[in-house]
Order: C-alpha cells, then sequence, then structure tokens
C-alpha cells in the first residue's frame, strides 16, 4: 500500500510538473497570435482605406483622386518598443503630394514610449535593462528602439516635458490655505520644494527651484515665480517652513504680516542637537518634544525657556539655538486646531518624506550632471508621488484653519483703517 501511495504521489507531482511548462506555452502562444493578428488587421485597415481612396485594384477610374504609390517601411509603437511595419503609400493623381490614411495618422501620433521610459526608469530599470522588462514578441518582427541611447534620450525629454508642466500649473483656482517649503540636497545641489495644501485637505506640488533656502534669491525667486502662477498675497497663508533665516526674510519681503510663519519642529531639534554633545542629544530632544506635546503655547514656552537656561551655561550655542525663532515654532499651537492636523502643520516632514521617494526613484543614479537633470528627475519624482497623494490626516479640522487665517486678515484690515482714521 506504501508503494502504491507513494507511485501516485509522484505521479501527481510528474503531471503538476508537466502543466507549469504546457501552461507557459500557451500562454506565449496566445500571447503571439494576438500580436501577430493585431499587426495583420493594421495592414488590412490600412488597404481598406487605400482602396477606399484609390479605388480596386487594377480596376481602370477616370474619376479617382488618388493613386497607389507602393509602399515603405515604417513603425509603430507596441510593447514598449518600435515594430517594423509596410505603410500603404497613397499620392494624388498628379503625383504633387502624399495623401495620409486616416488610421495610420491616428496610430502614428500616438507615442506611448515617451511615459513608458519614464516609469520604467522611476520603478528601478536601468536604460541597459530596459529590453529585459517588456514582454518578448514573436521572433519574425522587427523592432527597435530599445537601444541605452534611444531609451535615455526619451526620459530626458519626457522628464524635461513633466518639469516644464509642473513649473506652469496655474494655482489661482486652488483655494490654498498652507504652503510648505523646504530644501532638499542632491549632491552638490540643494532643490527647494513648495508643497500646498488647500481648504479640502488635498496636497498639491507647486514648484521646484534650485538653490538653497540660505539663499535670499533662490526663495525670493520661487515665491516669484508662486506667485505669477497665482498664490493668493492679499489674504493671510500658513507658511510652513525649515528655519532657514532667508526663507522667512524672503516671505516677509513679499507677504508681510500675511504670512503666518511655522518654523518646523523637527528642524528646530535638529538644531539645538547638533550643537550638543552625543550623550546629551537624546535627553535634550526628549525634552524638546515634551514641551511641543503639551499643546499649551504659554506652558511650552516656559518649558523651553526653562530648556535654553539650563543649557547656556555649558553650552551657550545650543541654548541660543533653542531661543531663536522659538514663537514661531508654537504658532500653529496658539490656532487651537486638532492634534493631528496641528502634527502636520508643524514640520515640513510632508516635504521630506515626499523626496525620500523620489531619493527611491534616483537611486540608480551615481552622478549627477547638473542642477537641470536634478529638477528633471525630482519633478518626474514628485509627479509620480503625487498620483497616490492622500488628504493630510486631521483634514476634518481644516475649517478651524480657515476661521483663523479670516480673522488674522480681519485684524489686519481693521488696523488698517484705524491708521488711515488717525491719518
Amino acid at each position: 500500500m506504501e508503494k502504491i501511495g507513494r507511485r501516485k504521489s509522484q505521479e501527481q507531482s510528474t503531471a503538476g510538473q508537466l502543466k507549469l511548462p504546457l501552461r507557459q506555452l500557451v500562454r506565449e502562444a496566445l500571447f503571439d497570435t494576438v500580436i501577430v493578428s493585431g499587426l495583420e488587421y493594421v495592414g488590412a485597415v490600412l488597404e481598406e482605406e487605400r482602396t477606399a481612396l484609390c479605388g480596386p485594384r487594377y480596376q481602370h477610374d477616370l474619376q479617382r483622386h488618388a493613386l497607389r504609390a507602393g509602399s515603405m517601411p515604417s513603425s509603430l509603437s507596441l510593447g514598449g518598443r518600435r515594430v517594423r511595419v509596410e505603410r500603404p503609400r497613397v499620392r494624388s493623381v498628379d503625383n504633387s503630394q502624399e495623401l495620409n490614411l486616416p488610421s495610420w495618422r491616428a496610430w502614428s501620433a500616438r507615442d506611448p514610449l515617451e511615459q513608458r521610459a519614464i516609469e520604467q526608469m522611476l520603478v528601478g530599470v536601468s536604460t541597459r535593462r530596459y529590453p529585459r522588462s517588456l514582454d518578448p514578441l514573436p521572433g519574425e518582427l522587427r523592432i527597435g528602439g530599445i537601444g541605452k541611447s534611444v531609451v535615455s534620450e526619451r526620459f530626458v525629454v519626457g522628464t524635461a516635458r513633466k518639469l516644464a508642466a509642473l513649473m506652469q500649473r496655474k494655482l489661482g483656482g486652488r483655494q490654498l490655505i498652507a504652503v510648505m517649503i523646504d530644501g532638499v540636497r542632491f549632491a552638490e545641489h540643494v532643490v527647494l520644494a513648495a508643497v500646498g495644501i488647500d481648504t479640502g485637505g488635498e496636497k498639491h506640488v507647486l514648484g521646484l527651484h534650485e538653490g538653497a533656502t540660505e539663499n535670499t534669491a533662490a526663495c525670493k525667486a520661487l515665491l516669484a515665480d508662486l506667485i505669477e502662477r497665482g498664490l493668493p498675497t492679499e489674504r493671510t497663508l500658513l507658511f510652513v517652513i525649515d528655519g532657514a533665516k532667508a526663507l522667512h526674510r524672503a516671505l516677509t519681503d513679499i507677504f508681510g504680516e500675511r504670512a503666518l510663519i511655522q518654523r518646523c519642529r523637527e528642524h528646530k531639534k535638529r538644531n539645538v542637537t547638533d550643537a550638543l554633545p552625543e550623550r546629551m542629544r537624546s535627553s535634550v530632544r526628549s525634552a524638546m518634544s515634551q514641551a511641543y506635546a503639551t499643546r499649551a503655547p504659554k506652558r511650552a514656552r516656559r518649558l523651553l525657556e526653562n530648556l535654553a537656561h539650563r543649557l547656556e551655561p555649558a553650552h551657550p550655542s545650543a541654548a541660543a539655538s533653542v531661543r531663536e525663532g522659538l514663537e514661531e515654532t508654537l504658532t500653529v499651537m496658539r490656532l487651537d486646531l486638532p492634534e493631528s492636523l496641528e502634527r502636520v502643520l508643524s514640520s515640513t516632514n510632508l516635504i521630506e518624506n515626499l523626496f525620500s521617494r523620489v531619493r527611491e526613484t534616483a537611486r540608480r543614479v551615481k552622478r549627477w550632471q547638473g542642477g537641470t537633470m536634478i529638477l528633471r528627475w525630482t519633478a518626474a519624482g514628485v509627479l509620480e508621488a503625487e498620483r497616490s497623494f492622500r488628504k493630510v490626516a486631521g483634514y476634518r479640522g481644516l475649517p478651524k484653519l480657515v476661521a483663523a487665517l479670516r480673522a488674522h486678515d480681519a485684524a489686519l484690515d481693521r488696523r488698517v483703517d484705524n491708521g488711515r482714521r488717525a491719518a
């Protein structure tokens, strides 16, 4: 009985092993049949359209307006590459011009190869391995457009278009209430990124600029571009920034009191702990986190001032870093927002998380060839990430933020009116 059971088990195993290659063979045969049939259909449709223009073959027709002109080698996009096909040609009766076949004009106008190259590169496929990422086609087909240089050129052109599209986005109708700005380093370059949050909690990539947040000219250039594309300056916005003085100065110069500035608490903790010995960093960071967790502005300020006072005798640089811009790390806390929303708006982690995905897509890049290349890769990465954006945590509390911003506007308007009356 044991031998019979063992034999049956072996037979079942062998049958299962045979099924796997059989399934693969059927799949490949079906795939090849579909591809070949599809190309035959292309040829048949083109020949029908030529017949409609020129009339049936070998029949004299004095009223015809076009003549057959043989065929010529051409190509169409198929499965991530170019496939060679014979294109029927049609010329006018007087042979003065070539006439286009409607289907060929429509098919050749669609070129998904550029987007295919971008998507493959963004998921980590190198230009050298691009052909291996494609489904195999029947051997009798002549293919092209899969060489390393061709794929690289498609990626360059495609990402340049994505960058241009991003930098031309109109911002006027997005109902933005908060803007986060941070700088992210790539090799020797820094990319300034702006991400906006609208009244519904949706996130939008607003713009990119090559330059550091420590550079006032770069910061003003980014802001000027956003304003030109529709970022409002006549009403108060919440700006969450990394804490750079140049960016702060640019915001106050352009928006004045219409900018409520929240300094990133994570950057603040990092700046303070960087000025301390390793043994003290954990405890000081924990003390700062506890202060911000109170969600009571006066108490948080008192705790942070006490921390600075304790640090000052032995570590005056760290103490000065705690005090520098301290009030602006509490801006969101004063707005009485839900805890989850306050957490989102108190740091630029949203941008850092976004750029971690950009770095993931660009992990194969060994050498950055200038700021333009960095901006192209960054635009492609952030737009890819934007497709999976979700609403910010605590978005149901955004009406409170809107009310606080409008109250700030009303207070400024009253102050201006009072000043006019006094004058």
